[in-house]
Formats: structure tokens, sequence, C-alpha cells
């Protein structure tokens, strides 16, 4: 049985750049661009009608941040992930737009090599932040580590979790039982004060903590 497709709606101001995108895309049998839009508004409107599984996003579109709309369309669709791509290589765009709720950031340059890897990981529930973008984010982190007395697996099963692992995935990488998984979640909660999944992945950009490799210390 073949892989289910992954339906897309790609959003860019630039029709040249949507062809090159759309090419890029549906050169993979499991994925499918059912939708363009040229701008902020009409991206809204397509994501409402269409509910993809993956939202490609430029930021700049007719002059207009699409950063601010991204709350909104979740909200709209929450089942649509979202990969920024983009021309902003500044680490506070993509920290901006992570903690508005994107799955994915990486840049145009990047997009014939690593777009395809980014859509199928955010329609499958992972982060995907470019790598180059990550060290940066990484390098910008705060000197505690890790931060606010948890432990240092502690501040790892966190990490995976803001980066959207389920527990049984969090368990595989790091060669933990799910049991465990659970019970490290739940001292990170107690010793955060924290209870919702949001919450977490809020602390967890706050700190700094996406990007960061599983090395470090």
């Amino acid at each position: 049985m073949s892989d289910p497709v992954i339906d897309i709606v790609l959003a860019d101001d630039h029709t040249v750049v949507r062809s090159g995108l759309r090419l890029v895309l549906e050169s993979e049998a499991d994925l499918e661009v059912v939708a363009e839009a040229e701008d902020v508004d009409a991206t809204v409107r397509k994501v409402m009608g269409y509910k993809p599984s993956v939202l490609v996003l430029d930021i700049n579109m007719g002059g207009r941040s699409s950063l601010d709309s991204i709350a909104e369309m979740r909200a709209a669709s929450p089942d649509t992930e979202i990969v920024v791509l983009t021309m902003q290589a500044e680490t506070e765009y993509a920290r901006e737009a992570l903690r508005s709720g994107a799955k994915g950031y990486l840049l145009k340059e990047a997009a014939d090599t690593e777009l395809v890897e980014a859509v199928r990981s955010a329609a499958a529930g992972h982060s995907y932040v470019q790598p180059a973008i990550g060290a940066r984010l990484a390098a910008e982190a705060p000197g505690e580590w890790p931060p606010d007395g948890l432990t240092e697996r502690e501040a790892e099963v966190l990490r995976l979790i803001a980066l959207g692992h389920t527990n049984k995935e969090i368990g595989d990488q790091l060669f933990l039982s799910v049991r465990t998984v659970e019970s490290h979640r739940a001292r990170i909660q107690q010793k955060l004060g924290i209870q919702s999944r949001a919450e977490l992945v809020a602390y967890a950009l706050e700190r700094r903590m996406i990007g960061r490799a599983a090395t470090d210390s």
C-alpha cells in the first residue's frame, strides 16, 4: 500500500518561485500542491478552504509579514502544519515563527535539498529547522544548561517534547521506556509549575532550547 498523499498549499508572492517550488514538491509521489496563494489574505482563505496537511509559507508577501497570521491559520485549521520558507536568515524571525506555531523554518536557498524533508517532517508532526539556522539558535542559547534546576535528561526530554515528538518517539531516541519518559515529563511539569504541552513548548522557546543539539552541555 502506498503512503497517503500529503496535500500542500503553497504561499509566495512570486509566481516564478511558486512554479519552481511546485516542481520540487510534486516530483515526489507522496506530495501534492492543491492550491497556491500570492498574499497573506489569500493564504488565510486557502488554508480555511482546503485545510491542507502542510502550508509552505513565505514571510514577506506584498510588503506584509505573514508571521502575525500563523496563529490565526493554526486556529482555523489545527491539523495544518506550517513550514516557513523565506529569505530571512535572522534568528529572531525563526524564533518568532516557531513561537507562533510553525513546525518548520528554512531558507529558500535550501529549498531544492531540504524542503521535501521539512514538509514530510511537518506532516508527521515533527519540527524541522534548517541545520544552519538551528545551530545559530543553539549558539544564542543562554549559558545556563540545564535551565531552572532541570537535570540533563529532563532538559533533553523537554526539548524533544517542544519539537513535537511523542513519548514513544522520545523513548526511542533516548533509549528509555515510555513509562520513564512519562515520569520525566511529570517531574518537569512539577519543577516548572507547568501543566499543558503548549506551556512546555512556550517555555522551551523562551529558554531558546529549540535547535540545541542533544550533546550540548
